[in-house]
């Protein structure tokens, strides 16, 4: 018997290869349109930005404005910015401290088993997950998030993938192996690791405390729940019962197993969690073929279902047992009852946790769509109007969705099925700076059951294909949105695409091949975010001094700079919190080096000033943010440290990163952050 490390996975952009062929205009192409019918091809980056930017603040918003930033007691960014960092270590501004909490391998629940590489399977089970990413305080009376308990309540994570070198650690000990890479013996894998490599996805949902010295620590409570790859979950809204989700495990097409690569989250306006499976489709292989070619359904083929192997290899398991087999689609049996063909389709959704309640099943809800979800926000929520949900696509010229529910919001009454009714819009960005909502749903946009469109389940299955064929705009790598709280207004992030060609850019946008991203805004028509129309612009180009401008036109500064916007999240006072995440192919090459590691921020959406607040240890991201009720404690998630580690320093028992403890392997944690007066953070 031979022990073989295969590489399973190949990482990149976005974590997904390019899916979208359709012909539909690149939002590159958009900007390049609309700035050249401003007269501004000659002007410059600073002059586009001058002219295509600034714009007075909803009526609505002037007030808050005024009072927050002017006349108000509390600065918009009070601290002095950190400096870019290339250490090993967490870095915030002086008269702040740090402290970790919540690693992967925290027991939290079952049996309590101690952190340990040897853990297995069933000990991961217990534990937090690895590579921590959206998370949510709920203070523990479970009220409204800017009310309730400041010291006390149910932190809920999600953890979006796995590195098997650290996740096995002493078994794969002086083996030669990538980030991505198994050991595989005669073509199997190890039932356990498979166990252990299931069990640290998904969510973590722990209670926490703040203790008499002012820290923070996990407490035993029965609410204390590990939600994994294998735990049962509900399918609800349109496509419930549909013969696109029959499979062996749920004839009926109302049952699946498990949530996968859950990157960022929402919480609803009921105050339950919601949790994004995002690059899902590498994790399951399709092998079938007609004559000697591939044969995926386009369920599968638009969102890159491998044809050779999934991205763990799960499905090679060596007992063959159900709970890996579904992993390989390829269809073997009379009809979809027989086999796992449809298990793909049963990913790619917003699940929706009851934190409060252990003994709830997570469901998944259909109508939110099936793409790469980055996460979900929401619109504000008014008694008697509509629920409206923004999530973004991330992946390369993928799209932007809004859901608006067909019943309206009631305090009293509202739960998870005002997700399950309503419509599923994509976005169009238009060059005049304007844009619409189209609609996916049958017979609209041309939408018809000739084009394999004449069902709402048809169209949610496929939604990829349905945003293609109503024209949608195609993005660069939508990520996470924020609503401002005093203007409504929506901010996206878009990360980067490097895949943008030489024709989509000019001198005014000068990205061919766009490494930094940006993040665009847009205000709903009339202020409501049920509308279906809206007008755009720019908040940031994200880059070097050189090549950068906020949304007054002003290049970034040193105190500034960042790359490869990804997180994001609105405080209550309206100051904006960026995320980033240069990915581990381009950390600290050519220009990125400018940038060190990856970084967080706070913006004033009012002034555009943006200053840096904190900088990560090597190798890994900044993500997940969220702070207690009266915003004196902040969380936020360091996810992969090391992750830029080579095969041979892996070998060797050198990892770029020790981080958090200093000696093992390093390990995604939870960060908190406390000013050290005891104030708000950012003042």
């Amino acid at each position: 018997m031979t022990d073989t490390p295969v590489v399973l996975h190949d990482a990149g952009e976005g974590d997904e290869p390019l899916c979208n062929t359709s012909a539909n205009a690149s939002f590159g192409e958009i900007v390049e349109a609309r700035l050249s019918r401003r007269g501004t091809l000659l002007g410059g980056l600073t002059a586009a930005l001058g002219a295509m930017f600034v714009r007075p603040a909803p009526a609505a918003a002037q007030g808050a404005t005024q009072g927050a930033a002017q006349a108000g007691s509390e600065p918009m960014l009070g601290f002095t910015a950190v400096p870019t960092s290339a250490a090993d270590r967490i870095a915030v501004p002086q008269g702040y401290t740090a402290r970790v909490l919540t690693p992967w391998g925290t027991p939290i629940t079952g049996s309590l088993p101690q952190f340990s590489t040897r853990n297995s399977g069933a000990d991961q089970a217990m534990q937090i997950g690895q590579h921590h990413d959206g998370m949510h305080f709920f203070p523990i009376e479970g009220r409204d998030p800017y009310q309730g308990s400041s010291t006390d309540g149910l932190l809920v994570m999600n953890h979006e993938y796995v590195e098997p070198r650290f996740l096995h650690g002493a078994r794969y000990a002086g083996q030669k192996l990538s980030g991505s890479a198994v050991v595989v013996t005669d073509g199997k894998r190890d039932d356990d690791e498979v166990a252990k490599e299931i069990n640290a996805h998904g969510v973590s949902v722990v209670r926490i405390a703040r203790q008499a010295d002012g820290t923070w620590a996990v407490q035993r409570d029965q609410r204390n729940r590990r939600i994994t790859g294998q735990t049962p979950m509900e399918i609800a809204g349109p496509v419930r019962g549909s013969a696109l989700v029959r499979t062996k495990y749920s004839p009926d097409g109302t049952r699946t197993r498990g949530t996968l690569n859950n990157c960022a989250h929402g919480v609803t306006p009921w105050n339950t969690y919601l949790t994004c499976e995002e690059n899902w489709a590498g994790y399951f292989r399709n092998g079938a073929t007609s004559g000697d070619r591939p044969a995926l359904p386009r369920e599968q083929a638009r969102y890159g279902v491998s044809t050779r192997r999934g991205r763990y290899g799960w499905e090679l398991a060596a007992s063959a047992a159900d709970e890996f087999v579904r992993f390989d689609a390829t269809p073997s049996g009379a009809d979809a009852t027989a086999d796992y063909r449809n298990e793909p389709n049963t990913f790619g959704w917003v699940v929706e946790v009851d934190p409060f309640d252990p003994e709830s099943v997570p469901v998944k809800r259909t109508h939110l769509g099936r793409f790469a979800h980055e996460g979900v926000v929401f619109g504000p929520a008014r008694e008697g109007r509509p629920v409206v949900a923004y999530s973004g696509d991330d992946a390369m010229f993928e799209y932007i969705y809004k859901f608006v529910s067909a019943r309206p919001y009631s305090a009293a009454t509202a739960n998870g099925s005002l997700l399950d009714e309503g419509t599923l819009y994509v976005a169009k960005f238009n060059d005049d700076g304007s844009g619409e909502w189209l609609a996916l749903a049958p017979g609209q946009n041309g939408l018809t059951e000739a084009d394999g469109f004449g069902t709402l389940a048809e169209i949610l299955v496929n939604t990829r294909a349905a945003a293609d064929k109503v024209g949608a705009t195609k993005m660069d790598r939508p990520e996470w949105g924020a609503v401002d709280p005093r203007t409504g207004e929506v901010y996206f992030t878009l990360t980067n695409n490097t895949r943008r060609a030489e024709n989509q850019v000019d001198r005014a946008n000068p990205r061919a091949k766009s490494q930094f991203g940006h993040i665009i805004r847009w205000r709903e028509a009339n202020d409501d975010h049920a509308a279906t129309r809206f007008s755009w612009d720019i908040f940031v180009f994200a880059g070097p001094e050189r090549d950068s401008r906020d949304k007054a036109g002003r290049a970034l500064t040193a105190d500034s700079i960042f790359a490869c916007p990804d997180g994001l999240w609105f405080d209550a006072a309206g100051r904006l919190w960026i995320q980033t995440d240069i990915g581990e192919r381009e950390q600290n090459k050519g220009d990125l080096e400018v940038f060190g590691n990856n970084q967080m921020l706070a913006a004033d959406p009012t002034t555009g000033e943006i200053r840096r607040f904190l900088t990560g240890p090597f190798g890994q991201e900044i993500t997940g943010v969220v702070t207690t009720p009266d915003r004196r404690t902040m969380f936020i998630n360091v996810q992969h440290p090391g992750a830029t580690t080579s095969a041979d320093d892996f070998a060797a028992g050198k990892p770029v990163s020790l981080w958090p403890d200093g000696e093992g392997v390093p390990r995604s944690a939870t960060v908190v952050i406390t000013k050290d007066d005891g104030g708000i953070i950012g003042t």
